[in-house]
């Protein structure tokens, strides 16, 4: 499926289209986690806000340990 990126009011966003919707079960004014995934692409996550700080968590520790990461990952 394809949508695009369009202007509303003084913003952008994305219209969703109602079928796909209901099979993900979306809610108009719900919210999400945008999660951006190596290679361009990004993933929604329906928001909770355990997550948002586990995320903050590990963002804070991928900071501090990013050399140590890095080797390791060689």
């Amino acid at each position: 499926m394809k949508i695009e990126i369009k202007k509303i009011g003084n913003s952008d966003g994305f219209i969703l289209p109602r079928d796909l919707m209901q099979r993900l079960d979306m809610k108009r004014g719900q919210q999400f986690h945008v999660v951006e995934l190596a290679g361009g692409g990004v993933q929604l996550l329906p928001y909770d806000p355990d997550f948002e700080e586990t995320m903050a968590i590990a963002d804070e520790v991928i900071d501090e340990y990013r050399d140590t990461l890095a080797a390791l990952a060689k």
